[in-house]
C-alpha cells in the first residue's frame, strides 16, 4: 500500500496502459481520478477497480482543451482537496506517410500528444505548488527520442517534444518540491497490437532481446517507482522500457 490515500490523476485511463496504471495505483490504497474521453469505457474501468476494493472516479476531458482540463483539476480537488500525482498518458498514434500526412492529421496528433501534455500539467500545477510537493510521469515512448518507423512522423516529433518539456519542467517546478520524469514504453501488447495478428506480433518480439513484448503492468511498475518517495532525487529523466529493443546494432543480429 505504498500509496494509500494519495490522490493520482491518470490521463488516457480507459484502455491499454493508461488502465493499467490506473489499476495498479488503485491497488496500492490510492485514490485514482481516470480521465479520458469515451465515458462508457471509463465507466467499466472505474467498475473493475470498485469491484477490487479501489477508489475511482471518471472525469470525461480531452486533454487538448484548456478548459477541460481546468476542469478537470478543479474536479480532482473537490472531491479530495488535493493531487498528489499526475500519470499524464493520454495520446494517439495513427499512422500516415508524409506525402499523404495533412496538416489536420499532423495538428491533431500534435495537439493531444504534445500540447495536451502542456495543458495537463499546468492545470494541476498550481495545487502541486500550494502542497509544496508532487509527482508529474509522462509517458512518452522509444519512437521520436530514440527510435523512427515509417508513417508516424508526427507521433515521433510529439515524443521527441514531451521528452524535452519533461526536462525543462523538471528545472522550472524543482524548487517546489515537484519531481517530473518521464518513461518510454517500447512495443507493448494491448488490442491493437493483437489485432495486427499472430505473425506481424511474432516479427515484434523478434526484435526484442528479452524475448516479449512489453505489458501495460511493465509500464504501470515502472511509473509507480517514478512517483513513490523511493525517486524523490530523479527528476528531468526518463526511463525506456522495452526489453532492450533500441539496444541491437543491426536487425539482423541474433539473440
Amino acid at each position: 500500500m505504498r500509496f494509500k490515500d494519495a490522490v493520482v490523476v491518470v490521463t488516457g485511463a480507459s484502455r491499454g496502459i493508461g488502465k493499467g496504471i490506473a489499476e495498479s495505483f488503485a491497488r496500492e490504497g490510492a485514490k485514482a481520478a481516470l480521465v479520458g474521453r469515451d465515458e462508457g469505457l471509463l465507466a467499466a474501468v472505474c467498475a473493475e477497480i470498485s469491484a477490487s476494493g479501489g477508489e475511482a472516479f471518471a472525469i470525461h476531458a480531452d486533454v487538448s482543451k484548456q478548459q477541460e482540463m481546468e476542469k478537470m483539476a478543479q474536479s480532482v480537488l473537490s472531491r479530495y482537496g488535493k493531487i498528489d500525482i499526475l500519470c499524464h498518458n493520454a495520446g494517439i498514434y495513427p499512422c500516415s506517410r508524409l506525402e499523404s500526412m495533412s496538416l489536420g492529421e499532423w495538428q491533431k496528433v500534435i495537439d493531444i500528444n504534445l500540447t495536451g501534455t502542456f495543458l495537463a500539467v499546468k492545470a494541476c500545477i498550481p495545487w502541486m505548488k500550494q502542497a509544496k510537493m508532487g509527482k508529474i510521469v509522462i509517458t512518452s515512448s522509444i519512437s521520436g527520442p530514440t527510435t523512427a518507423f515509417p508513417g508516424f512522423a508526427h507521433y515521433a516529433a510529439s515524443k521527441a517534444g514531451v521528452n524535452g518539456f519533461v526536462r525543462t519542467c523538471a528545472v522550472e517546478l524543482a524548487k517546489y518540491n515537484i519531481n517530473v520524469n518521464a518513461v518510454e514504453p517500447g512495443t507493448i501488447i494491448n488490442e491493437s497490437v493483437e489485432a495486427l495478428g499472430e505473425e506481424h506480433v511474432s516479427n515484434m518480439v523478434r526484435a526484442v532481446p528479452l524475448g516479449r513484448l512489453g505489458t501495460c503492468q511493465d509500464v504501470a511498475a515502472a511509473i509507480m517507482f517514478l512517483a513513490s518517495p523511493e525517486a524523490s532525487y530523479i527528476t528531468g529523466q526518463s526511463i525506456i522500457i522495452d526489453g532492450g529493443q533500441v539496444l541491437p546494432e543491426s536487425s539482423f543480429m541474433e539473440f
